[in-house]
């Protein structure tokens, strides 16, 4: 027994050579704030290898109608799975074993005390190399991705493979920083004239206990390994609760993760799937369960809250928001509408950033110098989202497919309202999937007094017009909307120093980054990791933030220790 944690420990300590400097290049970036990314996001076989996709693929279409069982979560109390493709309209028929809370909850209270005594770096470095072992599967895990949430084959790559790693090698590297901030030990000694007084003093980072991480069914990776990895570098075990409909993407990582673990003689219970069956849904078993001290959660308002209010835990949560675009001034403003555009139907809107509120003033835009009336401007922004989704090359790449019948049929029901229509949605073919479930986005006229209309979010493919007396009302809306309801991103369009200047205070104010004057490749839905800070937690829209101080120091505690020391 002695020998095989002697053997742990020399491959735990060889580990954390191999990953010190990609961990200390990650704290580095933290600083900076310029772009790093530790996985390229081009799927190119140079850097991932000839025929991965194709491999990736096989590996995905291997794992439908059958058991899910790489995971090493022993004895299963039965099996489970709930998964359909957007695409084919059609179950996977993957099962994945589920245990009652109170097994998920004894192995983890069990795994804590194994996990809770490796040393930060130790963690951190077995965390590394499991995104190393994601690596690997990012192909299988873009198409498991693509077949869950709807979402294009490109950005699913993207999104659940290297801008996942990065967000979950961000968080890794926040929880290792700020556990090693301080000295472990020190020689505290205090003049007192004719002698001194000293302390022989040490300090413990001490994780909270057992966490909790609720997926969403529309970004099944990216939303979950922040909070995941953030819990597990600071020491605590987490219990992954994916979403039902959105659970074979984080199903590979947590596998991978498991297998690290046991290589290194730890156990794999320190980070556990818990799939619940339809019968017998157990998220709220699980938050409320005593030995839950952490919770993180990406969804609906209404259940957010319902956890926010949980006693006893420390909940970091990413809610519903209400974004804006201010339309004000430009230079071009064809290229405007083109970004926005793009903006408004890449993945049908169904991202957490994506613009929904377009607020324009009743007199237009000005554009160079000239003014442009409102009619013509909302008339160009119904054109260029009906060129890009009648481009056949383009359209069906951008849309993707939608993750969820009820956010096609409130696509369909919007119609029904009050207003004008400015844009209705279309039948988009998809070349390699006949049966994909798409809705092009609709272009919906309110006036800025109709504001029950505007101040709710209307999740999907769906963009409102709000014509307003001019700038000022719009911001005060924009600002107004972000307040009382919550906003992950905002848009801004001007060309006046001072009108950006008031947009960026009364914005800030409000708790919600803007995005001035985008007009090529960069998008307002698109949050760069190591330098934007994801939701900041400074309206409804969210209490927590990827990746700032307290998004991991609030999951472990510093106990101080002390004793005279010898003269």
């Amino acid at each position: 027994m002695k020998e095989a944690i002697s053997q742990n420990t020399k491959e735990l300590e060889n580990l954390t050579v191999q990953h010190r400097e990609t961990l200390n290049r990650a704290v580095q970036a933290l600083h900076e704030r310029t772009f790093f990314s530790q996985y390229p996001e081009h799927p190119s076989p140079a850097i991932y290898g000839e025929g991965a996709d194709q491999a990736g693929l096989e590996q995905y279409k291997g794992q439908l109608g059958k058991r899910f069982e790489e995971l090493l979560q022993e004895s299963p109390e039965g099996w489970a799975g709930q998964e359909e493709s957007p695409y084919e309209q059609e179950k996977l028929n993957i099962s994945y074993p589920t245990f009652s809370v109170e097994t998920l909850v004894a192995r983890g209270q069990k795994a804590f005390h194994v996990w809770r005594k490796v040393s930060p770096l130790e963690r951190a470095a077995i965390l590394v190399e499991s995104l190393e072992r994601m690596k690997g599967r990012f192909f299988e895990i873009a198409h498991a991705t693509m077949h869950t949430t709807g979402q294009a084959f490109l950005m699913s790559f993207q999104a659940s493979g290297p801008h996942a790693a990065d967000r979950a090698l961000e968080a890794i590297a926040a929880g290792y920083e700020e556990q090693t901030r301080f000295p472990e030990t020190q020689v505290w000694e205090k003049p007192m004239g004719k002698f001194n007084l000293k302390l022989n003093k040490s300090w413990k980072a001490v994780p909270k206990g057992l966490g909790l991480v609720v997926g969403c069914s529309t970004f099944p990776t990216w939303n979950t390994v922040p909070g995941m990895y953030a819990s597990l570098v600071t020491g605590n075990p987490v219990i992954v609760k994916p979403h039902p409909k959105g659970v074979l993407p984080i199903a590979i990582v947590i596998a991978e993760v498991q297998k690290v673990l046991a290589e290194y003689g730890l156990d794999p219970n320190i980070c556990q799937l818990a799939v619940d069956p339809d019968d017998k849904l157990i998220t709220k078993e699980l938050a409320e369960h005593e030995a839950i001290k952490l919770i993180d959660y990406t969804g609906g308002t209404a259940f957010g809250n319902y956890l926010e209010g949980l006693k006893g835990k420390t909940v970091f949560t990413e809610k519903a928001g209400v974004n804006s675009i201010i339309l004000d001034s430009a230079e071009d403003l064809d290229k405007v509408v083109q970004n926005l555009a793009f903006s408004l139907t890449l993945y049908s809107g169904q991202m957490c950033t994506a613009p929904q509120n377009f607020f324009i003033p009743a007199n237009g835009v000005t554009v160079a110098g000239e003014q442009v009336p409102y009619e013509e401007v909302v008339n160009k922004l119904a054109e260029a989202v009906k060129g890009l989704v009648n481009n056949p090359k383009a359209g069906p790449h951008v849309l993707g497919a939608i993750q969820n019948q009820l956010t096609q049929q409130r696509v369909k029901d919007l119609e029904n309202g009050n207003g004008r229509s400015v844009l209705t949605t279309c039948d988009v073919a998809n070349p390699a999937f006949a049966n994909a479930r798409i809705c092009s986005p609709v272009l919906y006229e309110v006036d800025a007094t109709e504001k029950e209309q505007y101040s709710q979010e209307l999740f999907g493919p769906i963009a409102l017009i709000i014509k307003t007396k001019d700038t000022a009302e719009s911001i005060h809306l924009a600002q107004e909307m972000a307040m009382q309801h919550g906003a992950i991103s905002c848009g801004a369009y001007t060309t006046d120093p001072a009108i950006k200047e008031e947009i960026m205070d009364q914005m800030g104010l409000a708790g919600t980054p803007v995005s001035f004057n985008l007009t090529g490749g960069i998008y307002v839905n698109q949050n760069a990791s190591f330098s934007d800070f994801h939701v900041t937690g400074g309206n409804p829209a969210g209490n927590a933030s990827f990746t700032n101080p307290e998004f991991v120091i609030k999951r472990f505690t510093w106990v101080g220790f002390r004793e005279p020391a010898a003269n």
